[in-house]
């Protein structure tokens, strides 16, 4: 059921030129809460008229769609931008945010912990796909398949 929301979510947020960035369903079954993050495909912010241009279209389709969601109109839609520590899971994610920092997650970088904050450099095109390409602290680049990392965000960098 939850496939069938997201399919749905997916193609409002097309038709309004917004990416979806994460899907998650929490709540209760009665009555479950989809957190929808979206992103631009402009490459600027994520606006407040985003949000809601985004959530009346969902809700006007998940409403008229009594197939999709078995608890009619029993459902918290959340609508948000996907915040400073945004994920990042596609290798247009890693293209788009090169120069910028992110705390990545791989079993590559095990030996220090799991977890690291690297740079991003961008993506290269490798036999098996195209991978993402980050300098550690030390300035050594590291090329990694979409696939080695487990979990990758922004670092949020703050001014002091």
């Amino acid at each position: 059921m939850n496939g069938a929301v997201q399919d749905v979510v997916v193609q409002e947020l097309d038709a309004l030129e917004l990416d979806l960035v994460d899907f998650r369903v929490t709540g209760s079954r009665g009555r479950p809460v989809y957190d929808i993050r979206i992103d631009r495909r402009d490459g600027q912010k994520v606006q407040v008229g985003d949000c809601e241009r985004a959530s009346r279209a969902i809700e006007a389709r998940l409403d008229a769609s009594p197939d999709v969601i078995a608890q009619q109109g029993r459902y918290v839609l959340e609508v948000s931008s996907p915040g400073l520590d945004r994920p990042l899971r596609t290798l247009a994610d890693w293209a788009r945010f090169a120069g910028r920092r992110a705390t990545v997650k791989s079993a590559r970088f095990a030996a220090i912990g799991g977890h690291v904050e690297v740079e991003v450099v961008g993506v290269r095109e490798a036999a098996n796909g195209g991978v993402a390409v980050v300098k550690d602290q030390k300035g050594m680049e590291h090329e990694l398949a979409l696939a080695e990392i487990e979990q990758a965000r922004l670092a949020v960098q703050w001014k002091t």
